[in-house]
């Protein structure tokens, strides 16, 4: 099985502008995702997809791979298959990862038990979680409810009301099978995902199945300057 990393990384972020360039110890935050990709030993190709110079410019500084992308993409998902499409290294992969430009902790366990999600034939499409025992009420860390196969029911900003320690965190990785993947950019945003402000409700409104991995990764996804703050600290307390 031939699999492919494939990094979104935009400049202007809404609650974080310019957050791929910015440091996480001595490297960018980009940089880090990027080598913990490569470190893994998991993909054929690793490329980050940029809408920005200067992005590109600092992946080619440090000798990552990286291609410009539009400008106009509304979702990370969108820029993949940009990604996917015009390279030709990625036309005969199985399965396109989309490693989110804000993981900077990602590691090989989590991404290897993703992938290992596509040895079952029915699985199209697959992203990660990890039970979440604090920060519940905090609408930047998003929530997923699944059903007794492990497949998303849903996901929301908002926690599960039906009980306070049954909440699973979202961890913005997902795995598509290439064909998925561009049936996927296709469909037009649905109401949920206006409303959520989160892609994989586009999925599930049109039908498709999300198959969630159980991971004890933590990571920080970098949202904000202050979630930042914290990698820096868990950076320092790593390397001690």
């Amino acid at each position: 099985m031939k699999v492919i990393a494939i990094i979104p990384a935009r400049f202007n972020s809404t609650r974080f502008p310019g957050k791929p360039l910015a440091k996480l110890g001595n490297k960018y935050i980009i940089q880090h995702v990027y080598e913990q990709a490569k470190k893994s030993g998991l993909f054929a190709e690793v490329i980050v997809g940029t809408d920005d110079q200067r992005i590109f410019e600092a992946v080619n500084g440090f000798g990552g791979k990286v291609t410009l992308t539009s400008k106009k993409h509304k979702s990370g998902t969108d820029r993949v298959a940009e990604v996917c499409n015009k390279m030709s290294s990625c036309k005969d992969a199985d399965v396109i990862i989309n490693v989110q430009g804000d993981e900077p902790f990602i590691s090989e366990k989590p991404l290897k038990k993703l992938i290992n999600a596509f040895k079952d034939p029915e699985v199209m499409v697959a992203s990660l979680m990890h039970e979440l025992l604090k920060d519940i009420d905090n609408p930047n860390v998003v929530k997923v409810v699944c059903d007794e196969n492990d497949y998303a029911l849903n996901f929301s900003r908002i926690p599960n009301p039906e009980s306070r320690t049954s909440n699973f965190k979202h961890i913005g990785v997902y795995a598509f099978r290439r064909k998925t993947l561009f049936e996927f950019v296709e469909l037009p945003e649905s109401d949920l995902e206006k409303i959520e402000k989160l892609e994989q409700l586009r999925l599930l409104e049109n039908g498709y199945k999300i198959k969630m991995v159980l991971t004890s990764y933590k990571g920080i996804g970098i949202d904000t300057p202050q979630d930042l703050e914290k990698a820096e600290k868990l950076l320092t307390d790593t390397h001690r």
